[in-house]
């Protein structure tokens, strides 16, 4: 398997303008690139089978149109060009926890996040993606303006 980037993606400007670098980087080290939309989801959480069936319907739901409005635009524009391969993946979790598996698991090289994504309420509440991925990262993590 080839080395890869891996680029995290929530549909906001910043996680756009890190995938245009993303594949910049691609074109220069000759490597593929790995576009991932993480949609929070807690697994803890005490439920009857009938709020799982329930939360298991939401879960794809959620995925379906993080896939269709986030991730499948971006996979295609960088697509274009044609010389770098360029595939997309949506999982559920934590964001930072999550990319950094994915990162493990695509033989990434390192990932690429968006400085700014979410409200500024909820980043001073929980923190940053990007903050919490810097920490947990075994690879390194490139923030873009």
């Amino acid at each position: 398997m080839s080395t890869s980037i891996l680029v995290g993606l929530d549909g906001s400007e910043a996680s756009n303008r890190a995938a245009d670098a993303a594949l910049d980087a691609a074109r220069r080290h000759g490597l593929r690139l790995v576009l991932a939309c993480v949609v929070p989801w807690s697994p803890y959480s005490f439920t009857t089978a009938e709020e799982n069936e329930r939360r298991s319907i939401e879960k794809e739901r959620e995925a379906a149109a993080a896939r269709e409005r986030v991730l499948e635009p971006v996979v295609a524009r960088l697509s274009e060009a044609g010389d770098v391969p360029v595939e997309g993946v949506v999982r559920h979790g934590h964001p930072a926890e999550t990319l950094v598996a994915v990162a493990q698991e695509q033989d990434s090289a390192w990932i690429t996040v968006g400085r700014v994504g979410q409200s500024r309420v909820r980043t001073l509440l929980f923190g940053s993606t990007p903050s919490s991925l810097i920490q947990l990262s075994p690879v390194p993590v490139l923030v873009v303006p």
